[in-house]
């Protein structure tokens, strides 16, 4: 079965940091690309940043550029969001997302909340 579990939301204040968590399982974690999506109330899921399967490149959102860092454990089948300096605008469900030849898991995401 395959399985996305995302940790590490919460609520901060603004300018400070959390990291969440998705703990991959049920599929060959080194064939997918891993990414991270969030969605605030009343707005579309977006893209916030993603690494490669292969090489490890890194995508971000020009709103998170410099601000938040995604990388992948493979050992531990995990990857991350570090999130920094962050913006009451930053509020949202933060979804962890693996793709790969046209398949697509979900997690059932993670909320991070930040007060101004």
């Amino acid at each position: 079965e395959v399985q996305l579990v995302e940790s590490g939301g919460g609520l901060v204040q603004a300018g400070g940091s959390l990291r969440v968590s998705c703990a991959a399982s049920g599929f060959s974690f080194d064939e997918y690309a891993m990414g991270w999506f969030r969605q605030a109330p009343g707005k579309e899921r977006e893209g916030v940043s993603c690494i490669s399967s292969i090489g490890g490149n890194t995508y971000y959102t020009n709103s998170v550029k410099g601000r938040f860092t995604i990388s992948s454990d493979k050992a531990k089948n995990t990857v991350y969001l570090q999130m920094n300096s962050l913006k009451p605008e930053d509020t949202a469900v933060y979804y962890c997302n693996a793709a790969h030849l046209g398949r697509d898991y979900w997690g059932q995401g993670t909320q991070v909340t930040v007060s101004s």
